[in-house]
């Protein structure tokens, strides 16, 4: 299947989609190709249904997740931006990630649980206003800033799990 995420679903290739219509399609299509349904039919036809849901499927898990989505739209235009050789941040976000990873490190020695709750509250925050701009970069094709914003994303992204395996571990 070479058909992309977004014409997969009938949707406009772009970062700000129709949710409702996402989801809506994804269980059209998850029902049509599910492999149950071939369970009597030949060996090729359930092959072929058992791709298709795979692929259904990790479109959907694409298009779902923001920072994924906006990764595969950056994919279509030849740019990598989850390469692991794209290591380097502006220094701003640099100096946040100093803040963010002390404030974590602070909270854990301290078991201090309204301390974590609060940087999980500012990272979350702050993604959020990270998906307006990443949002605005694709509207105006400036696919260079997007990739650093999905960089920046998944930082955010990996911090905020570590501070919820920290409140999970003083639960």
């Amino acid at each position: 299947m070479t058909q992309n995420h977004f014409s997969l679903f009938g949707l406009p290739t772009a970062f700000d989609l129709d949710t409702a219509a996402l989801s809506a399609t994804y269980l059209k299509l998850a029902a049509a190709c599910h492999p149950d349904k071939f369970a009597g039919a030949s060996a090729f036809e359930q092959k072929q249904s058992l791709m298709m849901a795979s692929n259904v499927n990790e479109a959907y898990r694409t298009l779902q997740q923001p920072l994924d989505r906006a990764s595969y739209l950056l994919s279509l235009h030849d740019i990598d931006a989850d390469d692991p050789l794209h290591t380097q941040f502006e220094p701003e976000f640099l100096m946040q990630q100093m803040g963010w990873r002390e404030a974590l490190e602070d909270a854990q020695q301290a078991q201090d649980v309204p301390a974590l709750l609060a940087l999980a509250d500012d990272v979350q925050a702050q993604l959020s206003d990270l998906l307006t701009t990443l949002s605005t970069t694709f509207q105006q094709e400036d696919y260079a800033a997007a990739a650093t914003l999905v960089r920046q994303g998944r930082f955010m992204d990996k911090l905020t799990q570590q501070v919820h395996q920290a409140l999970d571990a003083f639960a």
